[in-house]
C-alpha cells in the first residue's frame, strides 16, 4: 500500500491510470498475489483506487497529496517504474555495473578537450565568472548551435534558439508554457521513460502509439489524433530511445501531416542525433519549425556533468518561453558551461571526438550482440548508430524479474515495462553496449534467466 501511495505522491499514478495487474505487481514487489489482493482491497476501501470489472484497478484521484519524490528505503520498496532505473543508476556506487544506464562511461568522453577549455575559462573576463547568463543564453554558443542547423537545411537565427540547464529542463519549460492539467499528450510505445516522468509530473493525460522500425505506426497514430486531440506529440525521430530505430522520410512526412491536420505540436528531441554518421533530415528541417519544437543537449556527447540543453521554435512561442526560463532559473545557463561547450564546437574538436565514438561504437555493438545471442537475447533491430540495444528476450523470460534479481549481482539493468505505456514490454531490455564489457555482465544474465524461468 505505501509503494502504491509513494507511486501516486511522485505522479509516477495519475488519476485514470491502471495499476499493474495482481500477478505483475506480486513479482515486482517479490510478495504473494495475496498481500496483493489485500492491498489492493484496502486501497480500493479508502477510496484510492476503484475496481472496473474485468479491467482491473484504476487511481481514482482522491485524496491526491502534492507533488512529492519520496526516497524509498529499499529498491523492493517502490514499484519499477519510470523513475526506478534512474534512480538506482544515478545513486550507486562505482562498483556497481549499469548497462541500464543512459550515458557513456567518463573515458569515453573528450576529457583532454574539457580539461582545455576549463583553462581557457579560468582565463576569461570576470563577467563570465561571476555574472547571471541572458535569459537566452550566451550568444556564442547560440550562433554556433544555427550553423551546425543550417548545415542540415534548418535556417534559423540565434533569437529562435534558448539555451536551457539541461534536455530535461528545455522540454519541462515547453510543458509549462503549453500544457494544462488534465491535457493529452502523445508518446511513443515504449518511449524513453524519463518523458513518462516528466509528464507525470505535470499531470497530464499520456497516451501511447506503438513504434515500429520506421518510426510510429501511422494508423494508430491517426486514431489517437482524431480521438484524443492532443496537445503535443514527444519523440525521438533520430536513433529513438530506447529502440535505437530512425524515422523514415516517408513516414516523417506522413507523421507531419497527420500531426498538423490535428492542431498537435510536435516536440522532437535530437540528442542523439550526432552519433548518425549520415542523419536523416528531421521533423524540424521538414517542418520548418511551424508545427515542430526541436530540443537536444550536449550531456550525451559532452559530458553530463557540464549540462546545458537547447530549445529551437518559432519565433511566437520563443518569448513565453523566455518569461519562463527568467521565472524558474533567473536566466540561461552558466557562463562558464556554455564557453567550455562553444570552445570545444568552435575548434573542431567535437567533430573529431563524434566520429572516434562512432567507430568504436560499431565495434562494441557488434561485440554485444554477439554476446547477447549467445544467451538467446536478440535485438529487436540493429541501429544505424548511438549505444542502445533493444533486446527481446527468450519466451518466458520477464526483464523486471531479472532486473530486480540482477541487483544481487549488484547490476543495474533497464527493463522493457519502464518505458511502455501499456505495460506490453516485459520481454524487452535495453542494454547500453558500453557499458557491457565486464563480464559479469552476461556471466549475471545467464545465471538469472536460469532461475527466472
Amino acid at each position: 500500500m505505501d509503494a502504491i501511495r509513494q507511486r501516486i505522491a511522485a505522479r509516477a499514478l495519475v488519476p485514470g491510470d491502471r495499476l499493474p495487474s495482481i500477478r505483475q505487481s506480486a513479482r515486482t514487489m517479490q510478495v504473494s498475489p495475496s498481500t496483493i489482493v489485500q492491498a489492493y482491497d484496502r486501497l480500493a476501501a479508502q477510496g484510492v483506487i476503484a475496481p472496473r470489472r474485468g479491467a482491473g484497478f484504476y487511481v481514482t484521484g482522491r485524496a491526491i497529496p502534492p507533488l512529492s519524490l519520496m526516497e524509498a528505503t529499499t529498491p523492493a520498496a517502490r514499484a519499477v517504474d519510470p523513475f526506478w532505473v534512474s534512480r538506482q543508476a544515478l545513486d550507486s556506487g562505482p562498483d556497481v555495473l549499469k548497462p541500464g544506464c543512459g550515458w557513456l562511461p567518463a573515458d569515453w568522453m573528450p576529457n583532454d578537450a574539457l580539461r582545455k577549455g576549463f583553462r581557457a575559462v579560468a582565463r576569461a573576463e570576470s563577467s563570465i565568472l561571476a555574472d547571471y547568463a541572458s535569459a537566452r543564453g550566451a550568444l556564442r554558443l547560440r550562433r554556433l548551435l544555427t550553423s551546425r542547423f543550417a548545415e542540415e537545411g534548418l535556417g534559423i537565427n540565434p533569437d529562435q534558439v534558448v539555451l536551457t540547464g539541461s534536455g530535461t529542463q528545455a522540454l519541462d519549460l515547453i510543458c509549462r508554457l503549453l500544457l494544462r492539467r488534465g491535457d493529452t499528450v502523445v508518446v511513443d510505445d515504449p518511449c524513453y521513460f524519463n518523458f513518462q516522468a516528466l509528464l507525470r509530473a505535470h499531470e497530464v493525460r499520456v497516451v501511447g502509439v506503438p513504434y515500429t522500425v520506421s518510426g510510429p505506426d501511422l494508423d494508430a497514430f491517426e486514431r489517437v489524433m482524431q480521438q484524443e486531440k492532443p496537445r503535443l506529440y514527444i519523440t525521438n525521430s533520430a536513433l529513438h530511445n530506447p529502440t535505437g530505430a530512425t524515422v523514415s522520410p516517408q513516414t516523417a512526412f506522413r507523421l507531419l501531416g497527420i500531426a498538423v491536420a490535428s492542431g498537435c505540436l510536435i516536440v522532437e528531441d535530437e540528442i542523439f542525433t550526432d552519433f548518425l554518421a549520415t542523419p536523416s533530415p528531421g521533423l524540424a528541417v521538414m517542418d520548418g519549425l511551424e508545427h515542430v519544437i526541436r530540443i537536444g543537449s550536449f550531456s550525451k556527447t559532452l559530458s553530463a556533468s557540464i549540462r546545458c540543453g537547447y530549445i529551437t521554435a518559432r519565433k511566437d512561442l520563443i518569448e513565453g518561453l523566455l518569461d519562463l526560463q527568467v521565472a524558474t532559473s533567473f536566466g540561461g545557463p552558466s557562463s562558464v558551461t556554455t564557453e567550455i561547450i562553444a570552445d570545444i564546437l568552435e575548434t573542431g574538436g567535437y567533430r573529431k571526438h563524434m566520429l572516434d565514438i562512432r567507430t568504436r561504437l560499431e565495434k562494441s555493438r557488434k561485440t554485444v550482440i554477439s554476446r547477447l545471442e549467445l544467451l538467446g537475447i536478440v535485438p529487436w533491430t540493429v541501429p544505424r548508430g548511438g549505444f542502445y540495444l533493444w533486446c527481446r528476450l527468450p519466451d518466458g523470460q520477464d526483464s523486471t524479474e531479472i532486473a530486480l534479481q540482477s541487483m544481487a549481482d549488484r547490476i543495474i539493468h533497464a527493463p522493457g515495462n519502464i518505458f511502455s505505456i501499456s505495460q506490453s514490454a516485459a520481454s524487452f531490455m535495453r542494454f547500453n553496449v558500453t557499458h557491457c564489457v565486464d563480464n559479469r555482465v552476461f556471466h549475471s544474465l545467464e545465471k538469472t534467466m536460469a532461475r527466472c524461468l
